[in-house]
């Protein structure tokens, strides 16, 4: 007699995002190359073959981890601005921006400076493959809406044609702040390029 087979759970939500956060977790510790299904099956301490129901390729894994560092950049600047402004509405001034943007970049290259490495590596990979370059330009894409949303949520006083600029130079001070050693990264140092940003983006 034949065995009736098992029935296997259809996939769901809170699964599939508990393997990304497994998958985003080794490429903030390992980068790019620590990556694989195993390797995730084994961070996340589910049965071998789990991840790879969940995502079919390593560039569906890929995807994945862009997607939640980009969510979880997102909900740092909101933390951080809701901290900064203690819950008011009223509109902010350039004095506050420069002072969220300044905190911002310090926080990433400090606290965070893991992920932000990983961010710019994965940005790199992404670009060498043509096949992901479509979703590249749709995180990017959608990290533009998010922060003019934001901006227009704290009624920050940045034109929302200029958030696209904004978001360039955060990349590029971003990325000098993470060239150095950690040790040298000062908060002088984010403020100055914080101050050239919103100055740069309002004239």
């Amino acid at each position: 007699m034949v065995p009736y087979p098992e029935r296997v759970p259809p996939p769901n939500a809170a699964r599939r995002r508990a393997l990304a956060t497994a998958a985003t977790e080794l490429v903030v510790a390992q980068g790019l190359h620590g990556l694989t299904h195993r390797s995730v099956d084994r961070q996340a301490g589910v049965p071998a073959g789990t991840t790879s129901n969940y995502f079919p390729s390593r560039d569906a894994l890929l995807v994945a981890v862009a997607e939640q560092l980009v969510e979880r950049h997102h909900e740092d600047m909101h933390r951080q601005t809701e901290q900064a402004r203690g819950g008011r509405r009223r509109r902010g001034t350039l004095a506050e921006a420069v002072d969220l943007i300044a905190g911002s970049l310090w926080h990433a290259a400090t606290a965070e400076r893991d992920r932000y490495l990983a961010i710019f590596e994965l940005q790199g990979e992404l670009r060498r493959r043509p096949e992901l370059a479509g979703t590249l330009g749709a995180l990017v894409a959608r990290a533009a809406q998010d922060t003019a949303a934001y901006h227009r949520e704290y009624q920050l006083p940045i034109p929302p044609a200029a958030v696209p600029t904004l978001q360039a130079l955060y990349g590029g001070a971003l990325l000098a702040l993470l060239a150095v050693p950690p040790e040298q990264v000062s908060r002088e140092a984010a403020r100055s390029y914080a101050v050239a940003m919103i100055h740069g983006v309002r004239h």
